[in-house]
């Protein structure tokens, strides 16, 4: 499938594009003008013909650079001050990289909690269909301002998966400080080759991303991949290249073979399954027998009571679990027709016996069928 999803990259009409810091700035943290411009040149023949999303760090390192600091603070409130001072020179640079062709951008700064609630989810999608509608290129940011540790997603990489479902976009350019995923660390190993592709994210291939992370960046490779991951099974391509090249974003649009493509999966999630799989945040986690799983999986059957065995947390109805196996493997989450304590209740049970038990039945399911992403 390379070939034809590089060639698809060509065909992209609505893509995102995520700048890490280590893209924006030099190798002692200081915002990079001449390599700032240069890049606003590429995502201004990116946004020619094409609906572009800007999803872009860079506003702690800039506000670390304007406080004078001499290092990244590690507590929460010392970023966020950073944040603050730094995101309006951050929107500077693009308002005057993007003026210089009379294109408007718009500044749209996101929580974890603006895609895990529903209503705000597609708030935020209906706010950028109009904006991308209206010409408007939207350089989005993790609000850090006000993001505490439970609202954060966590760094800009699953942020820009997140946006590419909700736009459902064509293609994910992932623009980091290195040229792609290699088959092993190429500052340690001379013999490391770069991956032009990865036809699907294996527990071996994610090993490989290792787990570093730099002084100005809060993501590594592993967040990249992760977000990789996470676009190729929305039907995504995605791509992770050098932003510290010119014209790097150009030709992996040209179907170029750079950096590394993660090919994406045959068919799209619907929109809400999307939003399920990876918007939400588990709140508990529901263990279920092999039977169970199998009938997930496979059959494309809801959940019973009959097949849980064990009911992990507290958590309400509607909100988000993960089901997991008997081994403690992970394989779908969704949204629990009851709350913890009435789960524990019926675990096992027939759903002709839930109103025996409970008094009252809403569903005969633990979690529906409509309410569920095998992940």
């Amino acid at each position: 499938m390379t070939d034809s999803a590089r060639n698809a990259l060509r065909g992209a009409r609505r893509v995102v594009v995520k700048i890490g810091t280590n893209a924006l700035t030099s190798a002692t943290g200081r915002f990079n003008r001449p390599h700032f411009d240069a890049l606003g040149q590429d995502l201004l023949w990116a946004a020619e013909g094409r609906e572009l999303v800007v999803v872009s760090s860079g506003a702690i390192a800039l506000g670390m650079e304007r406080l004078g600091l001499p290092a990244r603070p590690r507590d929460i409130p010392g970023k966020q001050a950073c944040a603050a001072v730094g995101q309006s020179r951050l929107m500077q640079a693009y308002e005057e990289a993007f003026g210089h062709a009379a294109r408007t951008v718009a500044q749209v700064l996101l929580t974890h909690e603006d895609v895990q609630e529903r209503r705000r989810y597609l708030n935020v999608k209906h706010t950028l269909d109009r904006l991308l509608a209206a010409g408007v290129v939207p350089v989005i940011n993790e609000n850090d301002t006000v993001s505490v540790d439970e609202l954060k997603f966590g760094d800009n990489d699953t942020l820009a998966s997140l946006v590419a479902g909700v736009v459902e976009a064509d293609a994910l350019v992932l623009l980091s400080d290195v040229e792609g995923l290699y088959t092993a660390d190429p500052r340690r190993d001379a013999d490391a080759r770069l991956m032009t592709s990865v036809p699907s994210v294996t527990p071996e291939v994610l090993a490989l991303a290792g787990d570093t992370v730099s002084d100005v960046g809060t993501g590594g490779m592993a967040s990249k991949v992760r977000a990789a991951a996470r676009a190729a099974e929305l039907g995504i391509p995605c791509v992770i290249t050098s932003g510290a090249v010119p014209g790097r974003l150009r030709g992996v649009l040209q179907g170029e073979p750079l950096g590394t493509l993660f090919e994406p999966a045959g068919s799209r999630r619907s929109a809400r399954t999307a939003w399920i799989a990876h918007a939400l945040r588990p709140r508990g986690r529901l263990v279920v027998d092999a039977g169970a799983r199998e009938a997930i999986v496979t059959g494309k059957r809801s959940l019973l009571p009959s097949g849980v065995t064990g009911v992990e947390g507290e958590f309400s109805r509607g909100d988000p679990v993960d089901l997991a196996d008997a081994s403690g493997l992970v394989f779908a989450r969704g949204l629990s027709t009851y709350d913890a304590n009435e789960l524990r209740r019926i675990t096992g049970r027939r759903s002709a016996d839930i109103e025996a038990v409970l008094g009252y039945r809403y569903l005969d399911e633990a979690v529906h069928r409509d309410d569920l992403a095998v992940l």
